[in-house]
């Protein structure tokens, strides 16, 4: 039974930050608890510095009792700075992202891996094409219109068509960051590069992680360690832990144990192209670590994760002899919420893939909330889901 569990949050490429995720977890809370009859209660939000928030839970049952320090790894002020980057500089490097992914076959090998994942690049980077070709195209008409009542040289329809199409680029703007194309397409280029080993902005995040990650486990005051990535919080989870087994060789065989917790991945998506040596290098490294526990969880309906997926040889390493890496977990949605509420997540793809950390109205083998502050752990829910069920059904 895990009486005190220590949490490191990493979040997606997601500008709410600290605060936002706190207002997530405080409705997956209230929501969890329903069902399943248990008494609980969040503490407050704290700002540790520019790299931590934390806050406490504690959630308890008729013979147990767990305390959870949840500590959120701050990224939103590098994301909203990457973000409010000049708008020519974010297209072109998506614009090079995009191409690049096709030239050197990323993409086809992404479809192969999951068409639904591919799709949904391609529909974002379609939607940025889209959002250039509108803008040239009102540049164009008004040139047109111009050229049909007054006529005109060409330098005068020019004057009249290129402001016309950057003025309708920058009306166009707050529809399509609705829709995250901004935000998806300024994203992925840092992916491509950090899978490559280039420097990022995500370095930072990732130094601050393992180091917190090293004195958590140094402390010795939890049962266990539960590093959580979602999205693509997936992609530097991993990079954290192996990280941190650099700064503290004896990680995971001295202390708490250490469970790294990956939901809704897209890292397959990054170690898929043919430069993302540091990736793969990664993935290996964690597949053959025996003190560390990965669990990966998938979901079918989830579009955006690769379902039914092996991380490791899916992307083209191979391992002989033993490999305790990782643990697969696939997730059914449709157990954890009730019909209705099931069907109006369906036609909301960004919401489904939230699911993963947002609470249910139904008891199921997977809830956020119980991964990350009941009394068993990660991995014994993933090895056995329906008899781990069963078992905590018998503790509330």
């Amino acid at each position: 039974m895990i009486r005190r569990r220590d949490v490191i949050y990493v979040e997606a490429y997601d500008p709410q930050g600290a605060e936002g995720y706190y207002k997530l977890f405080c409705r997956a809370w209230e929501r969890s608890l329903h069902p399943w009859q248990l008494t609980g209660t969040v503490g407050s939000l704290k700002i540790d510095s520019t790299d931590y928030a934390h806050w406490i839970a504690e959630l308890s049952g008729p013979n147990w009792r767990t305390t959870t320090r949840y500590c959120f790894l701050r990224q939103e002020r590098m994301i909203r700075a990457n973000m409010a980057q000049p708008i020519h500089s974010q297209l072109l490097r998506a614009l090079s992202w995009a191409i690049d992914d096709v030239v050197s076959g990323t993409l086809l090998r992404i479809f192969r891996a999951s068409w639904q994942f591919g799709l949904v690049l391609v529909y974002f980077q379609t939607l940025l094409f889209l959002w250039l070709l509108i803008s040239v195209l009102f540049g164009v008409a008004a040139a047109v219109a111009l050229n049909g009542i007054f006529g005109g040289e060409i330098w005068i329809l020019a004057l009249v068509g290129i402001p016309s199409a950057f003025l309708a680029f920058f009306l166009l703007r707050p529809f399509f960051a609705r829709h995250h194309v901004i935000q998806i397409n300024n994203h992925w280029p840092y992916l491509r590069e950090f899978g490559r080993g280039e420097r990022t902005s995500f370095d930072t995040a990732i130094e601050a992680g393992a180091t917190r990650l090293v004195e958590t486990a140094r402390a010795n005051e939890a049962d266990e360690i539960l590093v959580v990535g979602h999205s693509g919080g997936c992609v530097l989870a991993p990079a954290i832990v192996t990280r941190a087994l650099e700064l503290e060789p004896d990680l995971g065989s001295i202390g708490p144990r250490i469970v790294l917790l990956t939901l809704g991945s897209i890292m397959p998506a990054v170690a898929l192209h043919p430069d993302a040596k540091k990736a793969r290098g990664i993935l290996r490294q964690l597949a053959l670590e025996p003190r560390i526990s990965w669990v990966d969880c998938q979901s079918r309906k989830d579009v955006l994760n690769f379902w039914n997926f092996d991380p490791i040889k899916g992307v083209g390493i191979e391992i002989t002899g033993t490999q305790p890496n990782p643990q697969l977990w696939r997730v059914r949605f449709r157990d954890m919420v009730s019909a209705k509420t099931y069907r109006r997540l369906r036609l909301n793809f960004l919401r489904l893939h939230f699911q993963f950390i947002m609470g249910g109205d139904r008891r199921a083998a997977y809830d956020y909330i119980l991964l990350t502050c009941g009394p068993l752990s990660a991995t014994n829910w993933a090895i056995d889901p329906a008899g781990t069920l069963k078992a905590f059904s018998c503790l509330v």
